[in-house]
């Protein structure tokens, strides 16, 4: 053998398809959280290739399969019929993030040769028709989740479809014009609703995003992406990406919805209880703590090429994530927790600034009780001393009432302190009605701002 030699096989990144496969990806509404089950990790579900290694690192963070099926195809039902396209072979998987967001992954292989007009109107049943998709005669979730132990589920508002052509499809989309081409890939893109006529002025914003390498050509729009000359472990890649942005868009898509709850939740409590304000803040800053974790753990982590950072699928992850706009609207949610975050700490500082005036006027209202029931109590103790000696000046045959005999003794006993009570009043009415500002004048004046200048230049009189 020769240095430098290998005895394996090189496995190529290019290869051609016979059969056209399609992967429907569902996201689901609510959460569904991970568990313990035999079926592993998602690396371990499919053949990855090279892109393993990467991902055995990563497998943490990556969504975690609950359910894994291979079905037959004619248990699979369509609301309008199959449109001439029969199946020869049916996976679903259900996968969720650490975070419990979910996501249904359909993954379909045709019988026969496809069409791009035939393929166009399938992908609009399965996208704009998902909620009649059956399984043996029941609604496909309905069917699911009597296997995920009877939680309902429901789809969410996302769905991107993954197009690997094959066949006489692929062979097309290679080889042909470039206005041919881009014929064919705007009807599938578009699954049919936007015609193409070459004659027309381009417009970017409607055309697909198409990088053609020769071999490979990819085109994506915000609900589909094709990929065609691909390897399968170059689309198991790929479609672990995209698994992540719509995972990614669904949270992004929920915690807006948390913010503007926590929002509503702020403006509308109407209540004077600290203790109720402070379950009220305690709840919002637990909420808000659960959208930090959202956009940390369930955005962040699947938005940049750090979980499989390879040139393949880094065009495809940056083509999808402009296409899907989770830049944008990361930065905006970021933005809106961060203020809402400010809101909670406002509120707080006013409670506690709140608490510490009430506080401080309820220790001064018993500063004053007890000095008024101590100003109170002296001279009848005083009066109390002077009725209990056994003086020369008290009559045990006459009423400590009788203010003839014992006038001076209550005048002693009570103008002293009436006096006090009126020099401490015009005392206090002097320090609350003094004149002048709280805050000291500038020492300097105002500078004199100099009149506008007349457009000649010239300052006007």
């Amino acid at each position: 053998m020769l240095p430098g030699t290998s005895t394996n096989a090189t496995v190529l990144d290019s290869a051609t398809r016979d059969r056209t496969r399609v992967l429907l990806l569902f996201s689901l509404s609510g959460r569904l959280r991970p568990r313990n089950t035999a079926l592993g990790a998602l690396v371990d579900r499919y053949d990855y290739g090279r892109f393993a290694s990467h991902l055995m690192t990563s497998q943490d963070v990556l969504p975690v399969p609950v359910l894994d099926e291979q079905v037959a195809p004619r248990r699979l039902r369509l609301p309008h019929g199959d449109h001439g396209l029969g199946l020869a072979s049916l996976r679903i998987l259900v996968v969720t993030s650490p975070r419990g967001d979910a996501t249904l992954v359909v993954d379909c292989a045709f019988a026969g040769e496809t069409t791009a007009g035939d393929l166009a109107v399938w992908l609009a049943t399965t996208c704009f028709d998902r909620e009649r998709i059956e399984l043996d005669d029941r609604p496909l979730l309905q069917t699911l989740a009597a296997q995920l132990g009877g939680r309902p589920l429901a789809h969410g508002q996302n769905v991107h479809q993954l197009v690997f052509p094959g066949g006489r499809l692929q062979r097309e989309l290679l080889s042909a014009d470039e206005a041919r081409k881009a014929i064919l890939l705007n009807e599938i893109v578009y699954r049919g609703r936007m015609p193409w006529n070459p004659a027309t002025p381009y417009d970017a914003s409607l055309a697909p995003n198409v990088r053609n390498h020769g071999l490979t050509l990819s085109a994506l729009g915000r609900g589909v992406s094709v990929q065609t000359g691909w390897a399968p472990h170059v689309e198991n890649g790929l479609v672990l990406v995209a698994v992540g942005m719509i995972s990614a868009l669904s949270v992004l898509q929920r915690a807006r919805l948390a913010a503007f709850a926590m929002m509503k939740a702020n403006e509308q409590a109407l209540t004077d209880s600290p203790t109720e304000i402070r379950s009220l803040i305690s709840r919002l800053s637990a909420g808000v703590n659960e959208l930090q974790l959202d956009l940390a753990f369930g955005v962040e982590a699947y938005v940049d090429s750090l979980l499989i950072p390879e040139m393949v699928t880094e065009a495809f992850q940056s083509s999808l994530r402009d296409a899907l706009g989770i830049r944008d609207s990361l930065e905006n949610s970021a933005r809106m927790v961060e203020r809402l975050t400010s809101v909670i700490s406002a509120r707080s500082a006013a409670l506690d600034a709140e608490l510490a005036e009430r506080d401080d006027r309820r220790d001064r209202t018993v500063s004053g009780l007890v000095a008024a029931a101590t100003l109170i109590a002296l001279p009848p103790t005083l009066l109390l001393a002077f009725f209990g000696v056994n003086g020369t000046n008290v009559d045990e045959h006459r009423s400590i009432l009788d203010m003839r005999a014992y006038g001076t003794a209550y005048a002693l006993a009570w103008l002293p302190f009436v006096f006090l009570v009126v020099i401490g009043w015009i005392l206090l009415r002097r320090v609350s009605t003094r004149s002048g500002s709280l805050l000291p004048a500038p020492d300097d004046a105002f500078a004199p701002v100099p009149p506008p200048r007349s457009p000649s230049g010239n300052r006007r009189p």
